[in-house]
């Protein structure tokens, strides 16, 4: 089966928005525009280079709700994982933003935490400067069809010289209960110069059915500012989840990404940073532990344009039963970016004949006096190691799980925020044992 039957839902459900007093404006030409790039696009095939291991014609399996009504109740939603994280949360429930289980606080004219509707009223000159304005969607089908299809989202707005004390959550939730759902969220989150903000990302399904979550988040890094963004997946089975995150950093800036998937039946994230400016600092990790079927698929850009500046990246993926994994980095050193710093690194267990890990770092540089390197490993656990740990009395399943919990230490240590860590320590632990 091919892709045409969701790419057919997808121009059928179109044709339901109302466009009237919409056509004229920014948001009004900018959908006519991606809807028209998307019928020359339409979702990309394994004959594009970049999606060779992703193939999404399961997408057609299914019969998706779009802006599907959900009946959850407050204490579902409170039982959920990451419910309790402490911060500003702005929560859409297939697509929906949903204000009883939000907690935006006061918004003050330094920090703005608003859906993309209650933005338009708002702030429009923030998004007519912003919104959409660094993704293209003349180039990329999946990026395209969420311009033309996009019904919410949040903007995250932090002013100049401002710390924002708590974190900032954009709490997506899919009700599968009834129906196939599918949404298409835009979020814009813009940090000003010399401010800092913590931005956590999470979605989850409550219920069985499958899931189409297409998102995009724009973040922009201003001058001489901090921002640590964490995207957590906790996704079913029947998901679908196809996220891009496109990062502008400006000079001085410091930027750190955890890309955590704990569950996910079909999950693609792409993070691409472009890093716009002198003395730029940034730090990507990720962790994948797919088991069953799921599908993990990271992809990276790093796009070192202007000199003396660095990025770490460490993935990490532990791979069970019939999973499958993949990992594409690029990494790009513009001629004018002397003095650059770019690693790195992508390592994978696997604990399975049966799953399989494609991994592909790519490095392309025309400047002359940098300093990068990039590797991946993909291997077994050490028996040797498994094998001492039992002559001290430790079980074989039990040492295992120790040394997958060691492996993926790397990636959780980094997590800043203690309550997310202990969270994720104990998803982690519940799913490697």
């Amino acid at each position: 089966m091919s892709v045409s039957n969701i790419q057919d839902q997808l121009l059928a459900q179109f044709q339901k928005i109302n466009l009237n007093g919409e056509k004229d404006t920014f948001f009004g030409k900018r959908r006519l525009s991606a809807i028209a790039s998307f019928k020359n696009l339409g979702l990309p095939t394994i004959k594009n280079e970049d999606w060779k291991y992703a193939n999404l014609k399961g997408l057609s399996n299914h019969q998706f709700d779009f802006i599907k009504k959900s009946e959850i109740s407050k204490n579902e939603i409170e039982g959920l994982d990451f419910s309790k994280i402490a911060g500003l949360k702005i929560t859409f429930i297939n697509g929906v933003f949903s204000e009883e289980h939000s907690s935006l606080g006061h918004n003050q004219e330094a920090i703005k935490v608003l859906n993309l509707k209650q933005a338009l009223k708002d702030c429009p000159e923030l998004l007519d400067q912003h919104f959409g304005k660094y993704v293209n969607i003349e180039v990329d089908g999946v990026i395209a069809s969420n311009a033309a299809l996009n019904e919410d989202g949040s903007v995250i707005f932090i002013g100049e010289n401002t710390t924002a004390n708590q974190p900032i959550i954009i709490n997506t939730i899919f009700d599968t209960n009834l129906s196939d759902v599918a949404s298409f969220g835009h979020h814009l989150v813009v940090v000003g110069e010399n401010s800092e903000a913590k931005i956590v990302e999470i979605s989850t399904t409550i219920g069985e059915r499958s899931s189409f979550n297409n998102t995009l988040t724009e973040l922009i890094v201003g001058k001489s500012s901090r921002v640590d963004y964490y995207k957590i997946q906790n996704e079913n089975d029947a998901s679908y989840h196809l996220g891009t995150t496109q990062v502008i950093q400006k000079d001085n800036s410091y930027f750190y990404s955890a890309t955590i998937t704990v569950n996910g039946g079909f999950v693609r994230n792409n993070l691409n940073l472009v890093l716009d400016g002198q003395h730029i600092d940034n730090h990507m990790y990720g962790l994948y532990i797919p088991n069953g079927s799921q599908f993990v698929d990271n992809h990276t850009i790093v796009d070192h344009k202007l000199p003396n500046c660095q990025s770490n990246e460490l993935y990490k993926g532990v791979l069970m039963d019939k999973s499958t994994g993949v990992f594409n980095g690029k990494i790009f050193v513009r001629e004018d970016a002397q003095k650059t710093n770019a690693y790195q690194n992508c390592r994978n267990v696997i604990t399975s004949d049966s799953a399989t890990m494609n991994s592909k770092p790519q490095l392309e540089i025309w400047a002359d006096d940098v300093k990068c390197s990039h590797g991946t490993t993909t291997g077994k656990l050490n028996d040797e190691a498994i094998f001492y740990m039992q002559s001290r009395g430790i079980p074989k399943a039990e040492a295992v799980k120790l040394q997958l919990i060691a492996f993926a230490e790397d990636v959780v240590s980094q997590i800043k925020i203690e309550e997310i860590k202990e969270i994720l320590e104990g998803l982690i632990e519940a799913k490697l044992s």
